[in-house]
């Protein structure tokens, strides 16, 4: 069998890859513009091209037809419009990357299932996933074009930590402040639930589905079954620093507003997804996928990561200078408002 990786070489689908380049069954291609290609397992074949340019990939296809074609960097309907230009007639399946944020926010119930209605008002990025599902969905019902939509959660790997509230360079700055034993901003009061999934999991679940009949024309989230409060998901990561967590805890609302102005969007992240509590009923996915299970918790992937992060400062610790002071801001600000009152 023969399978397209549009991307191929981000968090999730770097584990996919890898988990599907040691199954002889299947040949591997990727189709990106190679920035990337150390992290890409021997064997695997690449088409080197930006998926943007539509017609240097339509000529770089020529004559090419795939089992399954996964497509991980499409964040609005206009690329799964051009993406089923491209595909249409090359491919028995076509699996895209939609997000678990497209339900319902905010959530009519905590326990999620693939019936949950899509919505959600605060967040552009979900809303846009949300339209290109129902373009898809609207070609398979019209015209059959094989589709299956995935919905991942919060996945994660060796070279990055799950956090609630980060600033724009990523998640080592909170790393730091608890390094530093400074307090760390925790959106709501921490005891909101939430699934973390590491992307070797993640991969079961999905290579699973790949080539799968019973999956063209469903929708499937895939995540673990563990699931935690964000107060054990920050105390977790201090376990494995070794450090004592010094928790700030922030209304979601407030972050929102005070962030606005210094060009983060937690209405979006955390209003339109982390601040709302999930727990996901998998049964769909595992009646589909039997192998489909949780083997690496949170405990392990994430001493997993930061052994990783830690030993690869270059790669892996980005400073945020400005996101460190926007949080002492913050909390300085609440500090004074509790003494003015």
């Amino acid at each position: 069998m023969k399978a397209l990786f549009i991307g191929g070489t981000g968090t999730i689908s770097t584990a996919i890859v890898k988990r599907l380049a040691q199954d002889p069954r299947w040949e591997v291609w990727l189709l990106n513009r190679g920035n990337r290609s150390r992290v890409v397992p021997e064997g695997v074949r690449q088409i080197t091209a930006d998926i943007n340019d539509e017609a240097a990939v339509a000529k770089a296809l020529e004559g090419m037809t795939f089992d399954t074609v996964c497509e991980f960097i499409g964040f609005h309907p206009s690329a799964v419009e051009r993406d089923y230009r491209l595909f249409r007639g090359r491919t028995r399946q076509y699996i895209y990357i939609s997000s678990a944020s497209a339900y319902h926010k905010p959530a009519a119930g905590y326990v999620i299932t693939e019936g949950t209605t899509l919505a959600n008002p605060h967040w552009q990025y979900s809303r846009d996933k949300i339209a290109s599902e129902e373009f898809l969905m609207r070609k398979y019902r019209e015209e059959g074009f094989p589709v299956t939509i995935v919905r991942p959660s919060h996945t994660y790997d060796e070279r990055s930590v799950p956090l609630g509230v980060h600033g724009n360079g990523g998640f080592w700055q909170v790393i730091r402040r608890m390094l530093d034993g400074k307090p760390v901003i925790i959106q709501g009061d921490g005891t909101s639930l939430w699934t973390v999934t590491f992307n070797t999991d993640f991969a079961i679940g999905f290579t699973g589905l790949m080539g799968n009949r019973h999956a063209i024309g469903e929708a499937f989230h895939i995540t673990g079954d563990e699931v935690l409060t964000w107060n054990q998901i920050h105390a977790t990561i201090a376990d494995a620093l070794g450090v004592e967590l010094h928790p700030y805890y922030v209304s979601s609302a407030f972050l929102a507003e005070a962030g606005r102005k210094y060009g983060y969007d937690f209405e979006g992240s955390l209003i339109g997804d982390k601040a709302v509590s999930v727990v996901f009923d998998n049964s769909k996915l595992k009646r589909a996928v039997p192998d489909m299970r949780t083997t690496v918790r949170f405990d392990q992937g994430v001493r997993i990561a930061l052994d990783y992060i830690l030993a690869h400062p270059d790669e892996c610790q980005k400073a945020d200078p400005e996101f460190d002071a926007w949080c002492d801001r913050v909390i300085g600000a609440l500090e004074k408002a509790k003494k003015d009152i």
